[in-house]
């Protein structure tokens, strides 16, 4: 999963990286995303990393912030 190979390295902790995976899961359930070799599922990978640094902790606002912010409808 995209999400979890840009983690790898990370100094997040273990509840931080699942709420991350969550808010991933979450925007790519509601954009009908099922092929995670799909170059826009990085893209959203990326867009829920940058913001759950900005002190966003809900993964349901997290995925709704990245949709909406990466203008996929």
């Amino acid at each position: 999963m995209p999400i979890n190979r840009l983690l790898a390295d990370s100094k997040l902790g273990s509840d931080e990286i699942e709420n991350l995976n969550v808010a991933f899961k979450e925007a790519l359930r509601s954009l009908h995303l099922v092929d995670r070799d799909d170059p826009v599922v990085e893209i959203i990978a990326k867009k829920i990393i940058e913001i759950g640094a900005t002190g966003v902790r809900d993964a349901r606002e997290i995925a709704a912030i990245a949709v909406k912010q990466l203008g996929i409808e």
